[in-house]
């Protein structure tokens, strides 16, 4: 099968390449998917995960790309709750080989069925931003309708899904970004919106959550916007400053099969619009993660024979 794999951490997207490797085979609890579209977060070449295995022995060269959107085609032992020909989507494990492949070998339990009416491209887009809005909003940040929330990075792939779901959620969102992301931010459901790069952060005053996409001294000065009793939930590693008298949660997004089912029937039915910027071919992937230009919204890989 063709795939894209990284050897050298030093190169970054530029040391991908485009290669046969042998498909793979199910193990116990696995299903193997055809896959059909596979989305890619740059700053995967950051994490360990992609490097080494869970004993910190180099795994190289290794798959990236962790979400998926494909068919079933084999079952491994032991593998429940989907058949083969299923149309399913979700998230390979972090330490093992991902999706910028033609096939994936894939725990069963981290995929979820995908409703025939959501084509493979936005299934493939759903599982880090849409499970990562979920888990930091509902799951770790306790939302409540209204509430206020600062969303870093709405107009991004996960701070868009962020924005939506709080809005949904009955949040007052005050996004933030780069002053050409007010627009987008605002087309997503931000109440307000905060230009950091030349507006002042302090003047959005005290919130009951702040979502940090972004981390270094944007993450530092968040932790005072937390009203007390509030949250300041973030993505970007351990929490630098910790609110007066609030909750600092950092987490790690983690597939789960009802979420993502919650996620994409809300996709269907309107409340969630998935944030797509390029979408590029397996032959052309190494180009399109190394663009000449600023992009917005999730990179998405269609592959397929």
């Amino acid at each position: 099968m063709k795939a894209i794999v990284v050897t050298d951490q030093a190169a970054g997207t530029g040391g991908m390449k485009l290669v046969e490797r042998p498909e793979p085979r199910p193990s116990i609890g696995d299903v193997v998917v055809q896959v059909h579209a596979s989305g890619f977060v740059g700053t995967e070449l950051g994490w360990p995960s992609t490097w080494t295995d869970r004993l910190e022995r180099d795994r190289t060269p290794s798959i990236p790309g962790h979400e998926l959107a494909g068919v079933v085609t084999a079952l491994g032992y032991g593998a429940t709750g989907l058949s083969v020909g299923q149309r399913v989507f979700g998230l390979t494990d972090w330490f093992r080989d991902g999706a910028l492949a033609e096939y994936v070998a894939v725990e069963a339990r981290n995929l979820a069925p995908l409703p025939g009416d959501v084509d493979f491209t936005v299934g493939a887009s759903l599982p880090i931003s849409g499970l990562t809005a979920w888990q930091g909003l509902i799951v770790h940040g306790r939302l409540q309708a209204g509430q206020s929330v600062v969303a870093h990075g709405a107009a991004g792939a996960v701070g868009a899904m962020v924005t939506q779901l709080a809005r949904e959620l009955g949040a007052y969102v005050v996004g933030t970004g780069r002053a050409a992301d007010r627009q987008a931010a605002l087309d997503f459901g931000a109440n307000a919106f905060i230009d950091l790069d030349n507006e002042s952060l302090e003047d959005v005053g005290q919130v009951d959550l702040v979502f940090d996409l972004i981390g270094g001294d944007i993450g530092k000065r968040s932790a005072r916007l937390v009203r007390a009793g509030g949250t300041l939930v973030s993505i970007v590693g351990p929490v630098a400053a910790r609110p007066v008298d609030g909750l600092a949660i950092d987490f790690v997004v983690e597939s789960d099969r009802a979420q993502l089912g919650e996620i994409v029937q809300r996709v269907r039915d309107g409340r969630l619009r998935t944030n797509i910027g390029a979408v590029s071919t397996l032959d052309d992937a190494v180009a399109a993660f190394n663009p000449t230009e600023r992009r917005r919204g999730k990179t998405i890989i269609h592959v397929g024979r």
